[in-house]
């Protein structure tokens, strides 16, 4: 086989993660999840293979602080069941974002990721906290701007 026609597949040895911190005040929920599920994939890498796991760490700070668009506020129901009869349980986003807000932005990242064992693994890359402060300060983070287009 010609060499030149080949897929190059990074050795596992050779992948790094990086660590990224991003600011979610008054982010909009869906934009924001879109990005971070990017990151913790690898898709922004040039070496980016969709079996290995390329991705960086992602942190989260500020998650309560975070924005739906339209009538969502109200409107957007979680629905989850007990596995008990009559066990159908719903939260609305504020009822969420009041009790668990690192809940909400962990659920809307985890509809992006594939739903296998490199998605769990994924999963536990991202760190989501309700407030500003983080414990990852030895893992120097970077700043990762993202552009908010609100209107």
């Amino acid at each position: 086989m010609d060499q030149r026609f080949r897929t190059y597949i990074p050795p596992v040895t050779s992948l790094r993660s990086d660590w990224h911190v991003v600011d979610a005040t008054g982010q909009v929920l869906g934009r924001l999840a879109t990005e971070v599920a990017r990151r913790l994939r690898g898709k922004h890498k040039v070496v980016f293979t969709p079996h290995l796991d390329c991705g960086d760490h992602v942190i989260v700070i500020n998650a309560e602080k975070v924005v739906l668009t339209g009538r969502k506020e109200t409107g957007k129901v979680y629905y989850w069941h007990t596995q008990y009869p009559g066990g159908l349980k719903s939260r609305t986003f504020a009822q969420m974002r009041a009790e668990r807000p690192e809940r909400v932005l962990r659920l809307a990242v985890w509809g992006m990721l594939p739903k296998n064992r490199l998605g769990r693994k994924l999963l536990t890359k991202l760190k989501v906290y309700a407030g500003p402060d983080h414990p990852h300060a030895g893992q120097q983070p970077k700043p990762l701007a993202l552009v908010t287009r609100r209107n």
